[in-house]
């Protein structure tokens, strides 16, 4: 060993022994851990550890981008013609792959990408934007930008109104049966 790996040594030590004393580093046990993965998932969730998504989850702002979110699931809805390069909830993001129209016929490959940023779980005009980008091709030679179009603008209100029908059902689910139940509940209490 030369001698400046003699003078890192003590500091790989001590780097060593602060992880371990500090608690990031918990060796385990096979039998301490379940083997099945929806078990290690509800365990994990109980000691409070990983994803919560919903009121439970006390990190980061205060979006709610579960799958039960209707603007959430009314932007899956409408997107639902072109395959999705990334769909984060918790991030509050969905991307779509790059597409093209099938009646593409000139002579540049032109193709589409689609971002959706969820800035609220809120339903309104504000809560949601939306980015175009467009990729055209000639030959090899492929350039991107980031375009305006009347695409944003009827995707925008397609998932707002999709999104408000999914809010309708939803409360119209709930009044059936959460509802109901309540009353019998106020009922029972006189």
């Amino acid at each position: 060993m030369n001698t400046n790996q003699l003078k890192l040594l003590p500091l790989i030590f001590l780097t060593l022994f602060l992880v371990n004393s500090c608690g990031f580093y918990k060796r385990s046990d096979v039998k301490d851990n379940p083997v099945n993965v929806d078990e290690r998932v509800k365990r994990n969730i109980q000691e409070g550890r990983g994803f919560r998504f919903g009121k439970g989850s006390t990190r980061g702002g205060d979006f709610d981008f579960a799958s039960s979110n209707p603007l959430w699931r009314g932007a899956v809805d409408v997107l639902d013609f072109v395959p999705l390069t990334n769909a984060s909830y918790s991030g509050g993001i969905i991307i779509t792959e790059w597409f093209s129209s099938e009646n593409n016929t000139d002579s540049t490959n032109r193709e589409l990408k689609i971002t959706v940023r969820f800035m609220s779980n809120e339903i309104r005009a504000d809560a949601i934007k939306i980015l175009v980008f467009e990729k055209s091709c000639i030959q090899t030679n492929c350039k991107t930008k980031k375009i305006k179009s009347k695409l944003e603008g009827e995707l925008k209100l397609a998932i707002l109104k999709k999104a408000a029908l999914f809010e309708k059902d939803d409360f119209k689910k709930f009044k059936e049966t959460k509802g109901k139940n309540r009353a019998k509940n106020l009922g029972n209490v006189r």
